[in-house]
């Protein structure tokens, strides 16, 4: 059989085109990619939010020093450009940041490994005269924050539970995103977890949200769900530190970590929601 020197030629540009897109020369050597194991996984299993207590030219120069990093930084007011938001990518998510510090989250221990980094331009607690308050964040803000944190959580299919705050992976050192952030606008734009009002009424069963419950009960409720704590029944500072994180970062209006019977049924409708 005798094939045309344009049937040869293309033959030739089809087998040079594959080697092209499988092979990566890297100087010393060639790798080919045309093989794929199966049996792999992500670096990313968690997303964890940060604000950077001070503004945007401090944060950047911070967040850019030798001492600590993070892969995104969502200004207060972005600039927008053909019609988006804007936001910092400082270390490329294949590569590690050092955001997360010592921590540990259901049952994996220094997230820096397993995360990516979002911090957001907020200068955090305001203390005053008349007590302390949180910086809200800016819609703006919050809008920028939901588009990024969305693709994140759906290009590395993120689960709802492991979309967390600084405070909750480290809640004996740590405050950060506080209880002004958004919680409630990234799950109901589809990122992160919230308990279903009607299954928090439900195991409230009519007590007094007040009402103090078990610590022991309370303990097991947020170990369960991913908090790194004791379960011996003790109100030591460490719990207590953990049930504010907890709180903050599910209701807000009152952190002051108190095991009290509203709290323990937010958990109880988390754990049934997400991790039965």
């Amino acid at each position: 059989m005798r094939f045309s020197s344009a049937v040869i030629c293309g033959l030739f540009c089809t087998l040079l085109a594959a080697c092209s897109t499988t092979e990566i020369n890297r100087g010393a050597y060639i790798a080919d990619t045309r093989y794929h194991a199966p049996s792999a996984d992500s670096r990313v299993r968690f997303l964890v939010m940060h604000y950077t207590q001070g503004n945007e030219a401090r944060s950047l120069a911070v967040l850019t020093g030798d001492d600590v990093s993070v892969h995104y930084v969502v200004p207060d007011n972005p600039r927008i450009e053909n019609g988006e938001p804007v936001v910092y990518q400082l270390v490329p998510e294949t590569e590690r940041a050092w955001h997360a510090g010592k921590s540990e989250w259901q049952g994996t221990t220094e997230l820096n490994a397993a995360s990516i980094g979002i911090e957001n331009v907020n200068v955090g607690p305001i203390d005053t005269p008349q007590g302390r308050t949180w910086q809200p964040y800016p819609p703006a803000q919050v809008d920028a924050l939901v588009k990024l944190a969305k693709d994140i959580a759906t290009r590395y299919q993120i689960p709802p539970t492991r979309v967390v705050g600084h405070s909750d992976i480290a809640p004996q050192r740590k405050t950060d995103p506080g209880p002004a952030f958004p919680w409630r606008t990234l799950y109901d734009n589809g990122v992160g977890a919230w308990p279903d009002a009607a299954t928090v009424a439900q195991h409230l069963g009519g007590r007094d949200p007040k009402a103090l419950v078990d610590v022991a009960a309370l303990q097991q409720k947020l170990q369960r769900y991913g908090y790194d704590v004791a379960t011996d029944g003790v109100l030591d500072d460490k719990t207590r530190k953990v049930i504010a994180a907890f709180q903050m970062h599910f209701r807000p209006t009152d952190y002051a970590g108190n095991p009290d019977a509203e709290t323990d049924a937010i958990a109880a409708a988390l754990l049934d929601k997400y991790r039965p």
